[in-house]
């Protein structure tokens, strides 16, 4: 309840003002004139009054904040002055941006990933290993692979940094699919995934920072982008439909489409050694991401990135392995950070 000095104080505020200035901002702005005790009964009376309501409060924050900014060094404006470009978005949410480092203190420009994602990879593992077909949907899955290798050997030739770009993305295809659907499964059933949700995530995430790297090195042409779209169209409903049948299916041809893409990779750096290709420096993207030294070199990318797609082969075929046995990915906890 407010005393009658109080609303004596309030009326004489919205007497100088008139009815149809009686906004959050103009009591503010009649509110500065008044001193003491009157002048914090005022602003009491604005922020909890069933009028202003919520939405006033918050703005009333936001202009505060931008106050104080104003106050600090001149904000933006000394910013600008400096030839910088402040990129800050004021929220009265409260999400700030976090400050991120590099380990010896620099500022880090990534916002795709952030350095605890970032990795060496292992580069000792067995290229070799295949996984012979010898079931029904084994031979089918290794078939329907070999054949679309086919047309993609005739589009790109040898331009394996194209070629590279388009296997890309398709290879991030397949982990979003299977983690979006056993997330969706694990949500029906109330049931955890034995971290295959986020195993499959982490697969996609990370084939689709090989096509950030890729997109540096290739710079595909107008009709290379559009066939994207159309493959991946195509692929990606292929896959979603392959996955909801046969989830043993879908792994196996995911299994065989990384053995498929260490054969490209394998002769990318062929063609690199032999300088039918420039090894030009690693781009910026891939240096941080892999934990590259810093005269890395496009040849150093391709051995990553290969060592990466071997990984895949291996989780998928071995997921693959899982169903054949009659298990769910669930009875099986999930390789988490394998590559």
């Amino acid at each position: 309840m407010m005393s009658r000095g109080a609303t004596t104080v309030v009326r004489s505020v919205v007497g100088q003002m008139g009815p149809r200035l009686f906004s959050t901002g103009a009591m503010k702005t009649s509110a500065a004139g008044l001193v003491g005790s009157e002048k914090a009964l005022v602003t009491w009376w604005i922020t909890s009054s069933p009028m202003s309501g919520a939405r006033n409060a918050s703005t009333m924050t936001f202009g505060d904040k931008q106050q104080k900014e104003e106050a600090v060094g001149g904000g933006a404006t000394t910013a600008a002055a400096n030839g910088q470009k402040a990129k800050e978005v004021v929220s009265y949410w409260g999400v700030q941006p976090p400050k991120v480092t590099k380990e010896d203190g620099s500022e880090w420009k990534w916002n795709s990933f952030r350095p605890w994602e970032t990795y060496h990879a292992d580069l000792s593992i067995d290229l070799q290993k295949h996984h012979a077909p010898t079931t029904f949907l084994d031979k089918f899955a290794f078939w329907t692979v070999k054949s679309l290798r086919f047309p993609t050997d005739v589009f790109f030739q040898r331009r394996y940094g194209c070629r590279a770009m388009m296997l890309e993305t398709v290879a991030a295809v397949p982990g979003m699919v299977g983690g979006m659907l056993l997330h969706c499964k694990s949500l029906r059933r109330f049931e955890h995934s034995g971290g295959w949700i986020k195993a499959l995530l982490e697969e996609a995430e990370n084939e689709r920072m090989h096509l950030m790297t890729f997109m540096e090195v290739s710079k595909p042409k107008w009709y290379e982008r559009a066939l994207v779209f159309t493959v991946q169209g195509i692929f990606f409903n292929a896959y979603f439909l392959a996955y909801l049948a046969s989830p043993k299916l879908a792994h196996r041809i995911t299994g065989y489409l990384e053995e498929e893409a260490i054969h490209s990779y394998t002769e990318f750096l062929k063609e690199l050694d032999k300088g039918t290709i420039e090894n030009v420096k690693a781009p910026a993207i891939a240096i941080d991401y892999w934990r590259l030294p810093a005269d890395a070199t496009l040849r150093d990318v391709v051995m990553v990135v290969r060592a990466d797609e071997a990984h895949h082969r291996d989780v998928n075929h071995f997921a693959s392995d899982v169903h054949y046995q009659g298990l769910e990915l669930k009875d099986s906890p999930a390789p988490i950070g394998y590559h």
